[in-house]
């Protein structure tokens, strides 16, 4: 089982900057892709980008390729999601997601692989 806190959320104005964190805890530990998604009032909740504990490879969907960075400190066991530039439709509610333990260093928030979730972080962008 593994257990995701994410915390970070806020409001900002565009162009601004956030940084979200999701404290993950489980026992034993175990290498997983780790991903952030987000869903909009309204919308399909969407993939943001992933990576893999176990190592360093990481995944960026279009809408955020260049603005977002994923990374993850596992001596304290949390990957953050680092938001620069932000813009009004990059409001949502933001939530970190782990799937079964795996080898390999490719990641992708393909939603249905995930299995173990947080409870979100609202984002909320002002222009």
């Amino acid at each position: 089982q593994v257990q995701l806190v994410e915390s970070g959320g806020g409001s900002v104005q565009a162009g601004g900057s956030l940084r979200l964190s999701c404290a993950r805890s489980e026992f034993p530990f175990s290498s997983r892709c780790i991903s952030w998604f987000r869903q909009a009032p309204g919308k399909k909740r969407e993939g943001v980008a992933s990576i893999y504990s176990g190592g360093a490879s990481t995944f960026y969907a279009d809408s955020v390729k260049g603005r977002f960075t994923i990374s993850q400190d596992n001596a304290k066991n949390t990957v953050y999601l680092q938001m620069n530039s932000v813009k009004p439709e990059d409001t949502a509610m933001y939530y970190c997601a782990a799937t079964r333990p795996r080898f390999g260093p490719n990641c992708y928030p393909t939603i249905n692989e995930y299995n173990f979730w947080g409870q979100g972080t609202q984002v909320t962008v002002s222009a």
